[in-house]
């Protein structure tokens, strides 16, 4: 892992999933989980294969397991975004991916403005976009 991803990591850690954990999720980075009336919200960290750049993915399960379409049984806190085919994408700046791999949480870019931690601003922008995920959350079935 380069040191780039470990700092956004760290930031993540530190800024957004408090923020999470507030909301009653539970696990361990990348993979997260709430469950609330047999319903699970997910959320799973998904980084560029080519590194510098992320995006969250969102779903939902219904019931106390998931059974994938081999018949392999998975418990809830083992379930994650990515195990399901109904996912929605929580992008930086729009509800959809425009631009490939541009539209991602990028911390590879070059700032102009280089005053404060661009690690701890990424991971302040994906805690903004919070009312977005609980929108997706209750509209994905």
């Amino acid at each position: 892992m380069s040191i780039e991803r470990d700092n956004i990591i760290h930031s993540l850690n530190s800024v957004f999933i408090p923020e999470l954990r507030k909301l009653k999720f539970k696990g361990s980075f990348p993979h997260f989980r709430r469950t609330e009336n047999d319903k699970t919200n997910l959320l799973t960290f998904q980084f560029d294969r080519d590194g510098g750049g992320f995006i969250l993915e969102l779903a939902n399960h219904i019931g106390n397991e998931y059974t994938t379409h081999w018949n392999e049984i998975i418990e809830l806190k083992q379930l994650n975004a990515h195990d399901l085919n109904e996912r929605k994408r929580i992008y930086p700046n729009s509800e959809n991916e425009n631009n490939g791999k541009a539209d991602w949480f990028r911390y590879d870019k070059k700032s102009f403005v280089s005053f404060g931690n661009k690690f701890d601003k990424l991971a302040k922008k994906v805690t903004d976009r919070i009312p977005l995920m609980e929108k997706y959350w209750n509209e994905i079935k």
